[in-house]
């Protein structure tokens, strides 16, 4: 674990745009093909499928392969609520926790921040924030990525982010800018490692030019990705994160919990904004893969949520999809996707169904 200040608080840290470095830009490595499907490895002899870790390349964060969204929390999920769902995914090994500060307003990460404390389990987690979005502190400019962290970090009731994201990208304000604010914040111990969400393939490689001349890298792409949609990854952006190595997070991993199973008939949804979402997969093709979903979930075992995200976990680039539960009993399915291994006939399936 990094040093982390110490005394009264952080020491102030200047709002004015970092410097980047002068040196000659250096091109980024060739790009390569990727074998998006990796066959899963057993569990070693002994141990729980629930206690499988992976770890995100260029780091020491070893992480359960599947993030706990918590984006529900303050929204579909009240305090009480989250903190079982939270308290179910430790139970299961869970260890990772992605949130953000525009999560119902920041009230997500003042819920895990509580838990965290109550629990004491600040050592034991790994924590995933985004900014960008917060109304405080909006954009990716120097200013409002230190205020945004600052905020953050007294939200979560802690002293160090382990994953920061940029939310989206901003293209208002010059990369290196934004960069250079996150390398202040790592030499203070405030964050540990930096992560990209919603990049493009040539935003990527503009950063990874500006983190060989010595400003942070991107360690990690967020991005929307499952069998019900796969053509905006699987161009451009698994070619970029597959060569300079990131760790490839998936989020909407389930579709909006159409993959789950939820919204199999119209009495099944609900009038909320998140059933209206997972509704729009109610078609022909979505069903088509529903389907193939059932079949082999029923060979398995296992509950249709858990096969959409072990589909994921067998893809190269991926570490850890992200999903989401609005009660303890949904965490289950997610968390045992790790656990299962999908046959070269299974992931061959579930391609031609959803391609």
């Amino acid at each position: 674990m990094p040093a982390h200040p110490t005394g009264q608080g952080p020491a102030p840290i200047s709002t004015s745009s970092p410097t980047a470095p002068q040196a000659v830009f250096l091109p980024p490595p060739p790009l390569a093909i990727p074998d998006l499907y990796v066959p899963q490895a057993a569990p070693a002899t002994g141990a729980s499928p629930l206690a499988l870790r992976r770890t995100i390349a260029d780091t020491d964060l070893t992480v359960h392969p599947l993030a706990l969204g918590t984006s529900v929390f303050g929204w579909t999920a009240d305090g009480a609520t989250s903190h079982r769902i939270l308290d179910r995914h430790r139970d299961l090994a869970g260890n990772f926790l992605d949130t953000a500060d525009s999560y119902t307003s920041g009230r997500s990460e003042v819920i895990i921040g509580s838990w965290l404390r109550s629990r004491r389990t600040r050592d034991s987690t790994v924590i995933a924030t985004k900014i960008g979005k917060n109304l405080d502190n909006p954009g990716l400019s120097s200013r409002s990525i230190i205020g945004a962290v600052h905020a953050s970090l007294d939200r979560l009731g802690t002293d160090y982010i382990d994953l920061l994201h940029f939310h989206f990208d901003d293209p208002t304000v010059p990369l290196e800018e934004s960069l250079g604010a996150v390398d202040v914040l790592m030499r203070r111990g405030q964050v540990r490692y930096l992560a990209a969400s919603n990049f493009s393939a040539e935003r990527l490689m503009e950063a990874r030019v500006l983190a060989a001349n010595g400003l942070p890298r991107f360690v990690a792409l967020q991005t929307q990705y499952s069998l019900l949609h796969r053509t905006a990854f699987e161009s451009s952006l698994a070619l970029v994160t597959r060569a300079q190595g990131m760790a490839v997070l998936p989020y909407f991993a389930l579709a909006h919990g159409f993959l789950a199973g939820r919204y199999r008939s119209k009495t099944d949804l609900e009038k909320t904004t998140r059933s209206s979402r997972g509704a729009r997969y109610r078609n022909r093709s979505g069903f088509r893969v529903l389907a193939v979903l059932d079949r082999i979930a029923e060979e398995h075992e296992a509950p249709p949520a858990a096969i959409a995200i072990a589909w994921l976990l067998a893809r190269g680039p991926v570490v850890a999809p992200v999903a989401s539960a609005s009660q303890p009993e949904q965490v289950d399915a997610l968390v045992t996707a790790a656990g299962i291994r999908l046959t070269r006939s299974d992931m061959v399936d579930l391609d031609r169904i959803s391609a």
